[in-house]
């Protein structure tokens, strides 16, 4: 694989750019106004996921991966939008979904999915996103489109990102959101991760709780 992964995680966190926009003050009110109180860890969301059908690179060619029919394999679906250029934010989302999965049992592991989403298709192709995403978990699956396709997943989830260009340098980085979402089999994302609550102890109790 190209030599960006180990440089993210080594030693590229002195770029600018990749800055997370905060959404900590995501929070859920009844029809009374009152905030919505939840047994679980992340911020309850309970909304139905539109589905979305992208690109990866599996086997040694494109394979399309949707939503829904990888609901049909799996009780849980995580689900982080970013790049693989990101010098921060991204690596280290990914890190905690991977401490997360490590606290699950084998069985447990089976249930869950979790799928990197791509919002820099214009670099990022289905085999570079895929052995982005593999390189933190080999269950891990890295999905791309074309910039139509991923706007279109973008604006259905609410995610925002915008190229920022680098004076004096053809490389750019990309200003995102960086929530993670907990998508359940009946098609909800029934929870939303902000980076507050991005803790890998947190996340695999509450997935427990689901799969219970």
């Amino acid at each position: 694989m190209r030599k960006v992964i180990p440089l993210l995680l080594a030693g590229a966190l002195f770029l600018a750019g990749c800055e997370e926009k905060k959404q900590e003050g995501v929070v859920i009110y009844d029809a009374s106004g009152k905030p919505i109180r939840s047994e679980y860890n992340g911020v309850y969301y309970d909304k139905p996921a539109p589905n979305f059908c992208l690109k990866t690179y599996e086997g040694g060619k494109e394979k399309t991966v949707c939503l829904d029919e990888l609901l049909k394999e799996k009780d849980v679906v995580l689900v982080f939008f970013g790049y693989t250029h990101c010098p921060d934010v991204c690596p280290a989302a990914m890190m905690v979904l991977k401490r997360a999965m490590k606290k699950l049992d084998e069985d447990e592991k089976k249930r869950v999915g979790v799928l990197f989403v791509s919002v820099d298709p214009e670099r990022d192709d289905p085999k570079t996103v895929s052995e982005y995403a593999k390189y933190f978990d080999k269950s891990f699956i890295g999905l791309t489109a074309s910039p139509e396709e991923i706007k279109k997943v973008a604006k259905d989830y609410k995610v925002f990102y915008k190229k920022i260009e680098r004076e004096g340098s053809e490389d750019y980085l990309v200003d995102h959101s960086a929530l993670i979402y907990l998508i359940t089999k009946d098609g909800r994302i029934k929870l939303i991760y902000t980076t507050s609550k991005q803790k890998p102890e947190l996340i695999a109790k509450d997935i427990k709780k689901i799969l219970d």
